[in-house]
C-alpha cells in the first residue's frame, strides 16, 4: 500500500482529496494535517466524510514518513514545504501555483512573491505531460481555470489554426476557498455575476505559457464568479487562419482526445454543462460553432474542485505510482 499524507487537508480541495483517497484500493491515508483543526475528527470539518475514522494532525513536514504527499497549501507556503519533502525522498503533488511555471520570473511578477526555493517540477496536466508525470518526484497541479482553457485550446494551437485565443470563464464560488470573503458573501454573489481581475488574473500567463508548447499564441482571459457552488464553464473565442468547418474542428478534438479517459468531445452545437461533470474528473468540450464573421467558439466544462484540482491530483498520483490512471476517479457527473 502507498502511504500518503495530505498537508492542508481542511479546505475544499483537501476534502475532495480525502473523498477520493478514502476509496482508493492502493492507498493508506496516514496523515491529514491542519493547524487550525488539529485533533478534530475529519467528519466535523468535512461532514460528508463522517465514516472516515481519522483526526486532523498538526505535523511538520519533517515529521512525515510517507511515500507521497499532497500539498494543498496556499501560494507562497508550498515553496517552504515542498523542498524538504522532496529531499526526504517523498513524492509530492503540489496544488499551489508555486511550481507551475517554467519561467520563475513570470511567477514572481504575477504572484508578487519572491520564489525562494525553485525546483524542477513536471506540470501536472496528463493530457500534455503523461509520460513525464510517470517518472516525476514533484508534480505541479495546474490552476483550475487553466485546465479548462488549455484543454479547449490545445487542438487549435497544435494544428496552427489560431494565433489568438480569448477565454471567458465562469466559476462557482468554491474556487475562492473555504473561508468566506466579501466577494463570496451570499448577498454579494447571490443573483449576481461578478467579473474580477479582468485583465490581470494570474492564470492568464499560465494558460499562455503552456499553450505555447504547441505554437505561437496570444491568450487573453477574464474570469467571473457566478452564484453556483461548483463548476467552471470556459468559452473560448478565436478566428481560424484558414477556412474550416465546424465538423473539421470537431474532428481535430476527437483525434486529439481519442484515448483520453477523462475528456468527452461533444457534437457540433452541443453545449457542455457544468452539471454534467459535477463531482467527476471529466472535462466536456463542445460547441465548435463558427459565426458569419468567422469567429470560432469552443466551450469546456469541468468541476473546479475535481478536474480543476483534487481529481487531477489523484490522477497524477496514479501515474506517478504506476496505478491505473482512473483508479478511484471512475464516477461520472451528477445531473441534474
Amino acid at each position: 500500500m502507498l502511504e500518503v499524507a495530505i498537508i492542508g487537508a481542511s479546505g475544499y480541495t483537501g476534502g475532495e482529496l480525502l473523498r477520493f483517497l478514502n476509496v482508493h484500493g492502493k492507498v493508506e491515508l496516514v496523515a491529514a494535517t491542519s493547524r487550525q483543526h488539529a485533533d478534530t475528527p475529519i467528519g466535523k470539518v468535512h461532514p460528508h466524510l463522517h465514516d472516515l475514522d481519522m483526526k486532523f494532525t498538526n505535523q511538520s513536514p519533517s515529521d512525515l514518513d510517507v511515500d507521497l504527499a499532497f500539498t494543498a497549501t496556499p501560494h507562497g507556503a508550498s515553496m517552504s514545504i515542498v523542498p524538504e519533502l522532496v529531499e526526504k525522498g517523498i513524492k509530492v503533488v503540489d496544488l499551489s501555483g508555486d511550481y507551475r511555471f517554467d519561467d520563475i520570473s513570470i511567477y514572481e511578477k504575477w504572484y508578487n512573491l519572491e520564489h525562494k526555493n525553485p525546483l524542477d517540477a513536471v506540470y501536472g496536466l496528463p493530457e500534455m505531460f503523461r509520460e513525464q508525470i510517470k517518472g516525476a518526484d514533484l508534480v505541479a497541479n495546474p490552476g483550475c481555470y487553466v485546465t479548462g482553457a488549455i484543454l479547449a485550446g490545445i487542438p487549435l494551437v497544435k494544428n496552427g489554426l489560431v494565433d489568438t485565443i480569448i477565454a471567458d470563464s465562469k466559476s462557482g464560488v468554491s474556487g475562492a476557498g473555504i473561508n468566506p470573503t466579501p466577494a463570496t458573501h451570499y448577498p454579494n454573489i447571490g443573483d449576481n455575476v461578478v467579473p474580477y481581475a479582468v485583465t490581470t488574473h494570474r492564470h492568464m500567463p499560465e494558460i499562455q505559457e503552456k499553450l505555447r508548447k504547441y505554437g505561437d499564441v496570444r491568450v487573453s482571459f477574464t474570469p467571473h464568479l457566478v452564484p453556483v457552488i461548483r463548476g467552471i464553464i470556459t468559452t473560448t473565442h478565436s478566428f481560424p487562419m484558414e477556412d474550416v468547418t465546424s465538423h473539421d474542428v470537431m474532428d481535430l478534438y476527437t483525434e486529439q482526445y481519442a484515448d483520453e479517459p477523462f475528456i468527452r468531445v461533444l457534437d457540433v452545437g452541443e453545449i457542455p454543462r457544468t452539471s454534467s461533470v459535477r463531482g467527476s474528473n471529466q472535462c466536456h468540450i463542445g460547441c465548435f460553432e463558427i459565426d458569419e464573421n468567422g469567429r470560432l467558439v469552443v466551450i469546456s466544462a469541468i468541476d473546479n474542485l475535481v478536474k480543476g484540482a483534487s481529481g487531477v491530483a489523484v490522477q497524477n498520483m496514479n501515474l506517478m505510482c504506476g496505478f491505473a490512471e482512473t483508479m478511484s476517479l471512475e464516477a461520472v457527473g451528477i445531473h441534474p
